[in-house]
């Protein structure tokens, strides 16, 4: 796979915004319903340049940068998808925007699914990307890495798109082994959000590459906990959940490359402008 360059394709227009003693970066692009997409851990919204121009075309698209990520400088509060979907709320409130599509993808994506539990009357949709529910599910192997990654990790990580990005954005390029140790500190704890999964209002994509960090059962077991996969669908479709709810599993794809497929863009749109 060829390392992403994490840079967009598309014009928009950079501001802050002051929400929950957070300075946010965000960007806006395009016109049209508004969509917010949320970018992976050690990332920032340029990792959705690749497929701005699918989501941009009919959409005005918000892309924040998290809590210490991007050009959103680190503050002295834990890493934690509860309290940045708390900050996601606020920013949907500092726009004015009214009830906008959440796109989250791994990290956001687990922000994303907070926000609904937390702030459901915030948003129109959601779609869930490589987000896991339960730490157990993810592959021993990878929580094993999980667990490495701290400060010592910077020097390792100099040749890495996750480094040249935060060094050349951040507000404080030096902060980055302290945002290793904040993720590493946040991967330590294990997590299980089965049950706010289960009293989701808004209507949810579950959304997986076929080779991700967990398996597709995994998902599969989230799509159940929406009603879904439970029943023949039926000729009309009266078996389906009853939320509105849906499951993707993209083929051919990674963890690491789902959020650069225009496959993904599609099936995030198909599910987000259906009737």
């Amino acid at each position: 796979m060829t390392a992403p360059t994490w840079t967009s394709d598309v014009s928009g227009t950079g501001q802050y915004a002051e929400v929950n003693g957070l300075n946010m970066y965000f960007e806006s692009h395009g016109s049209g319903r508004p969509m917010i997409l949320l970018h992976g851990g050690l990332g920032s919204g340029e990792m959705f340049g690749p497929i701005l121009t699918q989501f941009a075309q009919d959409h005005r698209v918000i892309l924040p940068d998290l809590q210490g990520h991007g050009r959103t400088a680190d503050i002295d509060r834990p890493l934690d998808v509860r309290l940045m979907a708390d900050d996601t709320a606020a920013l949907i409130e500092h726009l004015g925007l009214d009830r906008p599509d959440v796109v989250g993808y791994s990290l956001g994506g687990g922000v994303a699914l907070q926000t609904a539990v937390r702030h459901p009357a915030t948003l129109r949709r959601l779609v869930a990307v490589s987000a896991n529910t339960r730490s157990d599910a993810i592959y021993p192997e990878m929580r094993e890495q999980q667990g490495q990654v701290s400060a010592a990790a910077a020097e390792f990580m100099k040749e890495t798109p996750m480094y040249e990005l935060y060094q050349r954005v951040a507000p404080r390029p030096e902060d980055f082994p302290r945002l290793l140790d904040k993720i590493g500190e946040s991967m330590s704890h294990g997590f299980d959000f089965d049950d706010d999964v289960r009293g989701l209002q808004v209507p949810t994509l579950v959304m997986a590459a076929d080779a991700d960090m967990a398996p597709p059962s995994h998902y599969v077991e989230v799509f159940g906990l929406l009603d879904g996969g439970l029943r023949d669908g039926g000729w009309t479709g009266e078996g389906r959940p009853k939320g509105g709810h849906a499951l993707s599993i993209l083929p051919g794809l990674t963890h690491y490359d789902i959020v650069d497929s225009p496959l993904f863009a599609a099936t995030a749109l198909a599910f987000l402008d259906a009737e």
